[in-house]
């Protein structure tokens, strides 16, 4: 009977490998990876070019769009593709099924299954266009430091010469519309400007999209400053831009980017959305203890981390002992495995082997050259030298760039500036996204409905053609 068996499968899998050809998953698929019941949706499109298969994939709920998976290979039924991460390349194993895949995942000695189906992901409420679009399009190319970018300006349509606005994402690999869980923030904002005679440059993040070169991870804070001014300089040679009328609009951390901008090129005015005044290690710390305690974490736990997050800090950015480091991390670890449930620990092959694994995962995510430089890049320092017109825009349930620990030390190194041409409106119920939220925790951000708190894109667009009066 066994051999009746294996017989059979082997006739059924010859058979799915006849009747689909190779470009049968030349498509996009939508489905999730599952650890241990906890799902993460997950987007993949395959390509086919003669005997080379390729494939890019969307993480929503990490804001990871677009990624390059590496070793694609497909022989059907079985399909290999793995994704390079600083926590470990993730690697899936599956079979192809005509309709669906399915198949193993294993990082960093933790096991789960991924499943797709076909069809485009879809997260949350989906994002309707309804923007009547009055205005012009154009594809654009520039490039800075060995890299080139791929953006596109909205503009009015007639005659004249408009202000304009460079868009500067915040952290992590975004593309142009920095779309975070299907809300196309960078997207909304623009064709909201161009529809009332404002030009909007936004473009793709190095190495996302249409831009090519260097990764985000291979660069810094001050790099991407860099970009912008070479953006600038592109809007400053369009026929339709008034030169002397061009600023910047930041989010997160390109609301830390917009300040060294303003210190090497000329622009009239900023806006920064949920821009920061104090060090990204502080940053990190207070939105930890934020989000943890709004997910119910033990007193106990977030002290824990913040010593860590204080050790790391110590070590990786200002030279210490990463032997100490790498003992204390896999302590740390350990006792974490000792305190998960048999269902948990399951999911784990070998606990010696997760222990070391994840220890060095952390400490490899906390060595890159941007995650260096943002710990230790002390924003304050460029707003005290900002002296154009700027409005700073926090969300009032913000866990990620809280209001409170960050409204003072901006506004406090403006007026070292000598600068008191600024404006700060918060929102009350807005989260880091400005979408109006329940907590503000960034678990909640693919559920809620893709759309601005109301009165945020108006107060931006009045603000802007105020300062172009």
């Amino acid at each position: 009977m066994r051999s009746a068996k294996f017989t059979l499968a082997a006739i059924l899998l010859f058979f799915t490998s006849v009747s689909y050809s190779q470009s049968e998953i030349d498509t996009a698929w939508n489905g999730a990876i599952d650890i241990m019941g906890t799902k993460i949706g997950i987007g993949v499109r395959f390509t086919t070019t003669g005997k080379t298969v390729k494939a890019v994939m969307d993480i929503p709920e990490q804001s990871a769009m677009g990624l390059e998976l590496e070793k694609v290979s497909f022989s059907n039924p079985k399909i290999h593709f793995e994704l390079p991460a600083t926590n470990g390349t993730a690697v899936f194993e599956g079979l192809y099924y005509g309709d669906s895949i399915g198949g193993t995942f294993l990082q960093s000695g933790i096991n789960g299954r991924f499943s797709l189906v076909r069809g485009e992901l879809v997260t949350g409420t989906i994002q309707v266009d309804t923007v009547e679009k009055t205005f012009n399009t154009e594809e654009v190319t520039f490039y800075n430091d060995g890299n080139t970018f791929a953006g596109t300006i909205t503009y009015p349509k007639g005659e004249g010469k408009y202000p304009a606005v460079v868009l500067i994402t915040g952290s992590g690999a975004q593309n142009r519309d920095e779309e975070i869980y299907g809300f196309k923030i960078f997207k909304i904002i623009a064709e909201h400007l161009a529809n009332k005679d404002i030009a909007v440059l936004r473009y793709d993040d190095r190495g996302v999209g249409g831009s090519k070169g260097k990764t985000v991870n291979e660069s810094t804070t001050m790099d991407f400053a860099g970009d912008v001014v070479s953006a600038v300089e592109l809007l400053k040679t369009k026929e339709y831009v008034n030169p002397m009328g061009i600023g910047l609009l930041g989010h997160s951390e390109g609301g830390i980017v917009a300040p060294i901008v303003a210190g090497k090129t000329n622009v009239a005015y900023m806006i920064l959305m949920a821009g920061t005044g104090v060090k990204g290690i502080d940053i990190i710390k207070e939105q930890s203890k934020l989000i943890m305690r709004s997910e119910n974490a033990s007193e106990e736990d977030i002290s824990g981390y913040i010593v860590m997050m204080n050790l790391i800090y110590e070590t990786l950015v200002k030279d210490g002992n990463i032997k100490e480091l790498e003992e204390q991390l896999e302590k740390n670890v350990s006792d974490s495995y000792d305190k998960m449930s048999p269902e948990e620990k399951s999911v784990i092959k070998n606990k010696d082997e997760y222990v070391k694994q994840t220890a060095k995962d952390a400490i490899n995510q906390f060595s890159s050259k941007w995650m260096k430089y943002f710990l230790s890049y002390d924003p304050s320092y460029a707003l005290e030298k900002t002296t154009i017109p700027v409005l700073m825009l926090f969300g009032g349930k913000d866990l990620q760039v809280p209001v409170g620990q960050n409204q003072k030390p901006m506004e406090d190194a403006l007026k070292k500036a000598g600068n008191s041409n600024y404006t700060t409106r918060i929102y009350p119920d807005a989260n880091h996204l400005f979408q109006e939220a329940g907590t503000g925790s960034p678990g909640e951000y693919p559920q809620l409905p893709k759309a601005f708190v109301p009165g945020f894109l108006e107060d931006i667009t009045e603000w802007i053609k105020l300062q172009n009066q």
